[in-house]
C-alpha cells in the first residue's frame, strides 16, 4: 500500500496516529504505530514518533506491505452485558472468551458477539476491534469497557492513560503474602526465549500493580490487585515476579487441572461518563468455579 496526503486546515495539529487512523480506519492504532515506527509512514519524508503534531499543508507519505484484514462477522456469543447507553457499554466477560479475533482466533471472539448484538461501536480501532477501549486476556473474566463511539472511545482511553479510570481484579495466588499490601514497580518487555510472554527487565514499559491481600490460607492467598498501568498480562507477571503465581496460570505459573485458567477477575471499574462527566462505578461478583475453588480451601 503506497500513497500520500495532505493535511488540512482542520486538521492542524492533530496526532500523526490519530490522523492517519482516521483516514484508514481499517488499520488498528498499535498497527499504525509499528508502522510510523519503522518509518513505514513519514511526516515531510521524515521518520517521526507516532504521536507528532501534524501541522496544515504538511505531506504525509506511506509504502508498506498491507495485511489484509479478517473477515469478521456477527455471531451469537454468550456474554452479559452489565450497563449500555448511548454511548458505552460494560460488558462482564466470561473466562475462555477471546477479545478480537487475530491470526490464530477468527471467530467466536467478544468482538463478533458484539457485532451481533450492538448496532454501533466505535471505529478507532479498526474492523477488527470495534468498540474495544481496552482487553482482558482469554482467561481472564470480568468487567470490561466497549465504547460505541469514537467521542466515548476517545474518553475512555485517555482516562485510563491518565489513571483516573481505576480497574480493580481479584487473583487467588500461590503461596502465602508476608506483606498486608504493596506497590509492584518494574518495567516490562517481550520474553526473549518466548515471545508471547513477558518479562520484568531493566528496560521496557513502566508497569505498577497496587496490591491488597483479602485472605490467606494455608498455601494460598486472595489478593485484591489495582492497575496503575495497563501492559500485557501486568497482574500475571507481577504475581510471577513475587513467586507468586496465580493459580491455574499455565503461562506464568502451573496449569492446575481443576480449573480452565488463572483466577483472575476483574471485578470493579471506576470512570467518568464521556458525556454526562458522571462519576461512574461498578462491581461484578466472581464467578461461580472461582468461589467454589475458595470454598474447598476454606
Amino acid at each position: 500500500m503506497k500513497g500520500e496526503f495532505i493535511v488540512q486546515e482542520s486538521e492542524n495539529l492533530e496526532r500523526l496516529d490519530v490522523l492517519f487512523n482516521k483516514k484508514y480506519p481499517n488499520f488498528s492504532r498499535s498497527h499504525i504505530k509499528n508502522l510510523i515506527d519503522n518509518g513505514e509512514i513519514l511526516l515531510e519524508n521524515k521518520k517521526v514518533k507516532a504521536g507528532e503534531k501534524v501541522k496544515n499543508g504538511q505531506k504525509i507519505s506511506f509504502n508498506f506491505e498491507e495485511i489484509k484484514p479478517l473477515n469478521t462477522t456477527a455471531q451469537n456469543i454468550d456474554f452479559e452485558i452489565v450497563y449500555e447507553d448511548k454511548d458505552l457499554l460494560v460488558i462482564n466477560k466470561p473466562q475462555g472468551l477471546v477479545v478480537h479475533p487475530c491470526s490464530s482466533t477468527k471467530e467466536g471472539t467478544l468482538v463478533n458477539g458484539l457485532l451481533y448484538k450492538i448496532k454501533d461501536l466505535s471505529g478507532i480501532n479498526g474492523v477488527l476491534r470495534p468498540g474495544i477501549v481496552h482487553r482482558l486476556d482469554k482467561n481472564t473474566s470480568g468487567l470490561m469497557l466497549v465504547a460505541k463511539n469514537d467521542k466515548s472511545h476517545i474518553s475512555l482511553a485517555e482516562q485510563i492513560k491518565n489513571k483516573t479510570c481505576k480497574r480493580n481484579y481479584i487473583a487467588l495466588c500461590e503461596g502465602v503474602f508476608k506483606q498486608d499490601e504493596g506497590e509492584i514497580k518494574t518495567y516490562l518487555e517481550r520474553s526473549v526465549s518466548d515471545r508471547k510472554k513477558y518479562a520484568v527487565s531493566n528496560k521496557g514499559k513502566l508497569a505498577i500493580t497496587n496490591y491488597k491481600v483479602l485472605k490467606r490460607f494455608s498455601s494460598k492467598t486472595l489478593v485484591e490487585f489495582e492497575l496503575k498501568t495497563g501492559r500485557t498480562h501486568q497482574i500475571r507477571v507481577h504475581c510471577k515476579y513475587l513467586n507468586h503465581p496465580i493459580v491455574g496460570d499455565d503461562v506464568y505459573g502451573k496449569e492446575d487441572k481443576n480449573l480452565q485458567g488463572q483466577l483472575l477477575h476483574s471485578y470493579k471499574i471506576e470512570f467518568l461518563h464521556p458525556s454526562t462527566n458522571k462519576k461512574m462505578e461498578f462491581l461484578i461478583d466472581l464467578p461461580q468455579y472461582f468461589k467454589n475453588y475458595i470454598e474447598k480451601l476454606k
